[in-house]
């Protein structure tokens, strides 16, 4: 079985999601109408962003709560795997994120950095570590 992965962020502004990623990713959306941005990540990945209101319709008729009740509450982590986490943590700090922890050596064997982005999701950016752990 072959899969195409697509990972989407409920966000309370599209636009303004958009125009972050676009900076931290330094790619322009592949796709960017009402309802769903998507940017095509480097080894197939696609990051979504959609309204949370779209979400909502989606959930009517069950008893899940509407996503925006838990707006600044992290709701995922976004794990990118890049050859420049540092600079890559950098520029979602200048677009508005907040930094969660510095680039540092993590038990499980990578360099990290953590930042939530403007709706609260965790954002980390990652190499292997040079340290060897």
């Amino acid at each position: 079985m072959t899969f195409v992965s697509h990972f989407v962020l409920y966000v309370a502004d599209q636009d303004r999601s958009a125009a972050f990623y676009e900076l931290v990713l330094g790619l322009s959306p592949r796709l960017h109408v009402p309802g769903m941005t998507e940017f095509e990540l480097p080894g197939g990945g696609v990051l979504g962003l959609m309204p949370e209101r779209g979400i909502v319709r989606l959930l009517a008729g069950t008893t899940l709560p509407d996503p925006a009740r838990a707006r600044g509450v992290p709701r995922c982590e976004l794990y990118l795997v890049t050859p420049a986490p540092a600079a890559a943590h950098a520029r979602a700090i200048a677009a508005g994120a907040s930094e969660l922890s510095p680039l540092q050596p993590r038990d499980w064997g990578h360099d990290a950095a953590y930042s939530l982005d403007p709706d609260g999701h965790v954002l980390a950016f990652a190499m292997p570590s040079r340290t060897g752990r």
